[in-house]
């Protein structure tokens, strides 16, 4: 399956220890094949031409340094021109990094104090790895500055010097890497923002710390990535409109019919057999030219619609107003089956306690419900500063999730879906071509669709906003991120499920196939 873990320090470091000292595998041999791996990397930017490359490796006094000085020996071995710089106080030096000192005394590596030029072939960054917490100051900040000064190709090994490798955040200055290669496992601060940034293009290298390390305790966060068909709903030969999902959409105010009608859209996209959308009267015209396939009833025909369907969405366009509330409150009060609420219905959420009470009760009697708020929405709803909700999203999405028993998809640049007792997913799929009117919308409509044909709440959030984000990536080559626009991406999903259920994988570990 297409799934990455993304780990903190403690978890690393932990997986680290537990392939040590329980499976058994030494410390010296899981270096030397991260090594290797980062060798392999420089070796594939410098096209096999070996004599005469420069290269200046800036090593800490920590494990990360010891790999560092690792690579400087088999780049040396290989005929490269290799310079070391170390960056630290050597009586601090870990043992890891001692080991390697000695084995590197019979190599002719020059070392010096600082950088003896301007320019080299390939700079690679190994002054501090994961774990960094705190501010990057004094000695260490000059040394970071100056090797981004420095012109030449830069690989950091498992995470940019400056980046926490948990948050992402910028530790007041860091390394800019036009490569990263991660150890063992991705760190979350190689995929959330502004450490991607930083971290350039990420390749996970296998070092031998396999997932039997983990002796019970998974990584508490993942993505997905490339194609992943078997987590599509499966569709019979034999199926029919009704095999394959009722969604019940209400939304769009008064002239507000854009929201409901890119829901629909994208609901039928995805692979909803019927959507019966419930709007304003006068947004019917619009809705039944936009999308003739819908069938449509105003809020007169909600009871009706409530027994009709297999799902529900609720928000998109909806307003705040009286008829909205009686909307979210008759949803709530006559039915239990799936829902999604987005929007407006989550601002009526945090306007109305006592409907929010209700809907935590219902989710604590197993109802699955979906919440997919923005930043902003996140902060309505938990009380939380925008910017304390966008620095510790899985926090607040996870505090949610919990109070009202149910899965929060928070949006943002990476979204995470966030449910009570599971590992948070992350989206790494999007782009900035994205943030523009009606891509939520879009967004609510697939994952809608992916509860009407069976998927667990907690399935059709994660797959949804990959799904949507992938649907993004795609119009934007077309069109560039700058045209993106939401009908675009609704009109892309089906080709992005279709394009995954005819990939075959051919056995490599090749770039589509991962």
């Amino acid at each position: 399956m297409g799934q990455m873990y993304l780990v903190t320090a403690s978890e690393m470091r932990e997986y680290d220890n537990n392939t040590i000292e329980k499976i058994g595998i030494p410390a010296c041999v899981l270096m030397e094949r991260a090594a290797l791996a980062a060798v392999h990397k420089i070796e594939t930017y410098c096209g096999g031409s070996r004599t005469g490359k420069s290269v200046l490796i800036m090593a800490g006094v920590g494990n990360n340094g010891g790999d560092g000085l690792a690579v400087g020996r088999i780049l040396t071995e290989r005929g490269y021109e290799v310079e070391l710089w170390c960056v630290g106080n050597l009586e601090k030096a870990s043992g890891q990094w001692e080991q390697q000192k000695k084995i590197l005394d019979h190599y002719p590596v020059e070392w010096t104090e600082k950088p003896k030029k301007r320019s080299y072939d390939v700079l690679v960054d190994a002054l501090f790895g994961v774990g960094l917490s705190r501010k990057v100051e004094g000695h260490y900040a000059e040394a970071v500055n100056l090797f981004g000064a420095l012109d030449g190709w830069k690989l950091a090994l498992d995470v940019p010097s400056g980046i926490d490798s948990d948050t992402g955040q910028i530790c007041g200055c860091a390394v800019q890497a036009d490569q990263t290669v991660a150890f063992g496992f991705c760190k979350r601060g190689l995929v959330l923002y502004p450490g991607c940034e930083y971290a350039g293009e990420v390749e996970t290298a296998d070092i031998g710390i396999p997932e039997q390390s983990f002796f019970g305790r998974k990584p508490e966060m993942y993505a997905y990535t490339g194609a992943v068909p078997e987590l599509l709903p499966k569709r019979k030969k034999d199926g029919n409109k009704g095999t394959f999902g009722k969604v019940l959409l209400v939304a769009g105010s008064e002239n507000m019919a854009g929201a409901a009608v890119l829901a629909a859209k994208a609901a039928y996209r995805m692979g909803a057999g019927m959507v019966r959308v419930i709007t304003h009267s006068r947004n019917r015209i619009i809705l039944q030219e936009a999308v003739p396939e819908a069938l449509y009833g105003t809020l007169a025909h909600l009871k009706e619609g409530l027994e009709w369907a297999d799902v529900i969405a609720i928000g998109p366009g909806l307003g705040t107003g009286t008829a909205a509330v009686c909307s979210l409150e008759q949803v709530l009060m006559e039915s239990g089956k799936p829902l999604l609420i987005d929007a407006d219905g989550l601002n009526l959420l945090a306007q109305q306690p006592s409907l929010r009470e209700m809907l935590a009760a219902q989710g604590k009697k197993g109802r699955n419900v979906i919440l997919t708020p923005h930043v902003g929405e996140l902060s309505r709803l938990t009380g939380g500063s925008i910017a304390d909700c966008r620095q510790n999203l899985a926090f607040f999405g996870m505090g949610l999730a919990a109070e009202l028993h149910g899965v929060v998809a928070a949006k943002d640049a990476r979204t995470m879906v966030c449910q009570e007792g599971h590992p948070v997913c992350v989206n790494v799929s999007g782009n900035h071509g994205m943030a523009t009117a009606g891509s939520g919308d879009v967004l609510s409509g697939i994952i809608a669709a992916l509860l009407a044909q069976g998927l667990h709440a907690f399935d059709a959030a994660s797959l949804g906003v990959y799904l949507h984000g992938m649907a993004a990536d795609a119009v934007t080559q077309k069109t560039g991120a700058y045209s993106c626009m939401a009908g675009d991406i609704a009109e892309e999903v089906g080709i992005c499920c279709n394009n995954m259920v005819t990939v075959q994988p051919c056995g490599n570990d090749c770039t589509i196939c991962l």
